[in-house]
């Protein structure tokens, strides 16, 4: 099994306290992921759908959905140049979002992502450690991925399942 980093991410939001709190998926390949994060907070959904003509390099990105007066979250897997965050992040608060927060399981952070996060709209760029990150920059916050790491290795230790560290078991007992 694959971890997921819903279990870190989760409880961090919630400790955000966000109010009118809409979930964002940057790709339409994030689209399943957005839908279980936001249907575990009971919240709304949008898409960024983006059309590349070239690797790395988006020609054009639209919002599926409406963000008007709405604190998103976006949520991807890998943060590579920053280059979609930004740009979403950027679109989203044209089309009304209050504020705007990434989080991000794997920060590659090639290229000029650096620059890129930081001269965004985002809030923050939450990321896990899966990586370790060439810069520190103000706007990037780091989450451990440890304490998930050392449940999932007892689990399989003690022959124990490790699906109650997934959003959908969370999602069954909430």
């Amino acid at each position: 099994d694959h971890l997921d980093s819903s279990a870190i991410f989760i409880p961090y939001i919630e400790k955000l306290n966000l109010e009118n709190l809409t979930f964002a998926a940057p790709d339409v390949g994030s689209a399943n992921r957005i839908r279980e994060i936001a249907s575990y907070f009971n919240a709304e959904m949008v898409i960024c759908d983006k059309h590349r003509k070239r690797a790395n390099e988006i020609s054009s990105m639209v919002v599926i959905g409406d963000v008007t007066n709405r604190n998103v979250v976006l949520i991807d897997d890998i943060c590579d140049t920053g280059g979609t965050l930004a740009k979403a992040a950027g679109l989203l608060i044209e089309k009304g979002a209050t504020s705007i927060r990434a989080l991000c399981t794997h920060p590659v952070l090639s290229g000029n992502a650096y620059r890129n996060i930081e001269n965004s709209v985002l809030e923050e760029l939450v990321v896990c450690d899966t990586l370790p990150l060439r810069e520190h920059p103000e706007k990037i916050k780091v989450l451990s991925v440890a304490g998930l790491f050392a449940k999932a290795i007892r689990n399989a230790y003690e022959n124990k399942s490790i699906t109650s560290l997934f959003i959908h078991s969370q999602l069954r007992n909430k």
